[in-house]
């Protein structure tokens, strides 16, 4: 038995399906003598359905996914080196890349036969944030294995020392000697300022996809209240058309018992005598 190809095929099925054909999978390696194989298969985790769906990105779609970490790799390296132009840049590319493969995604699992909510859809796209900011996640990821999603990443990999920082702008001389406590403290408050910079762009980004969610799921709630309008105006015809017809029904039928009263009360005519 392939391992690692019985693994690859289990975390390629639904959730739903993953417990027992991985289970049949492990009674299968037992059976053919490789225990090893049959403990490893059996103590494989299911996904979750955020996981799940990521994962059928990531198998789905393996050109995107390589485009996608080599812009998280461009990212880490501009706050590395503090590059704010590349950063600004990056980071538009970064919210309309993230909202266009949760969306592709989420067409992907709908394909499936496993369409996901609006509360999955948040947790794909705290998967792919965890991807620009965190290699190891990137890595986890590209794997297609991925069992939940990684813990949220709030910021991203802190100032390399050794970077050089963008060029300042022309200043008045500096004194000839700086104390090195200063130029520590300089560090501390770039970092602090960076960090800052990034939750701040991080809080954006998570209301910009609240404001998103929001509108979608108000867009749907107005088209089901339509659809429900609509409905709502036939039932009405149709219970008019029935009133109707009811009506008519019981004007023939009283019209009936009046004609047969009127049969009923009438003498019949005496039968000429014979002789």
């Amino acid at each position: 038995m392939d391992v690692e190809e019985v693994i690859d095929a289990l975390y390629g099925l639904a959730p739903a399906r993953f417990t027992a054909e991985r289970d049949a999978a492990a009674a299968r390696a037992k059976r053919e003598g490789d225990p090893a194989a049959a403990k490893r298969i059996r103590g494989l985790r299911r996904p979750t359905l955020a996981a799940w769906t990521s994962n059928l990105l990531v198998r789905e779609k393996p050109e995107e996914v390589e485009q996608f970490r080599q812009l998280g790799q461009a990212l880490r390296a501009a706050h590395r080196s503090l590059d704010g132009d590349q950063l600004r840049e990056l980071s538009h590319e970064q919210h309309v890349v993230i909202g266009a493969l949760a969306r592709e995604a989420v067409r992907l699992a709908g394909e499936a036969g496993a369409p996901v909510s609006e509360a999955v859809v948040r947790e794909v796209e705290q998967i792919l944030r965890a991807v620009l900011a965190d290699p190891e996640a990137a890595e986890a990821w590209a794997s297609g294995r991925l069992v939940k999603p990684p813990a949220a990443v709030t910021e991203f990999p802190a100032l390399d020392p050794d970077a050089a920082p963008p060029a300042p702008a022309p200043q008045p001389p500096a004194p000839a000697r700086r104390p090195s406590g200063r130029r520590r403290t300089d560090r501390r408050e770039a970092a602090a300022a960076r960090a800052a910079a990034q939750d701040a762009h991080w809080a954006a980004t998570a209301r910009e996809d609240e404001r998103r969610l929001a509108e979608e799921a108000h867009r749907r709630a107005v088209e089901e209240a339509e659809r429900a309008s609509v409905a709502a105006a036939e039932a009405g015809d149709r219970l008019r058309a029935a009133v109707h017809a009811a009506g008519e029904a019981r004007r023939a039928a009283a019209a009936a018992d009046q004609r047969l009263r009127a049969t009923a009360a009438d003498p019949p005519e005496d039968e000429p005598a014979t002789e």
